[in-house]
């Protein structure tokens, strides 16, 4: 399995953006599928993930009123839309992928990423 992170960008604070994470293959498993970020100089942090096949979510507090996780299986890509970003959202932000029946799963496991996508939040 690959995943490809994209959508990062440079944006103001207050802005928005919309990352995409798709996935090379498919699988009938269940599976989570979710976000993580990691600041210069900090831990990488989760942020969000979402079961596959039920669409059940999980936020972070940090992010949870501010970020939207998303699916289309059609197009077998995940999302994550961030608004009203903050300069302490600025990071490399990673998605990750692993087999789990619960979506908490994620956040102890991960067994494939994606390359990163750089969100700088900037006046």
């Amino acid at each position: 399995v690959q995943l490809q992170a994209s959508g990062g960008g440079s944006v103001q604070p207050g802005g928005s953006l919309r990352l995409s994470c798709a996935a090379s293959t498919r699988t009938f498993s269940s599976y989570v599928i979710g976000w993580f970020r990691q600041a210069p100089g900090k831990e990488r942090e989760f942020l969000a993930a979402i079961m596959w096949n039920s669409g059940i979510t999980l936020y972070s507090d940090s992010v949870k009123d501010r970020f939207t996780i998303s699916r289309d299986s059609a197009k077998n890509t995940m999302y994550l839309q961030m608004n009203s970003l903050k300069p302490e959202d600025t990071a490399v932000y990673y998605c990750a992928r692993r087999q789990a029946d619960v979506v908490t799963a994620l956040k102890y496991r991960q067994d494939y990423w994606g390359q990163g996508t750089l969100v700088t939040v900037s006046s």
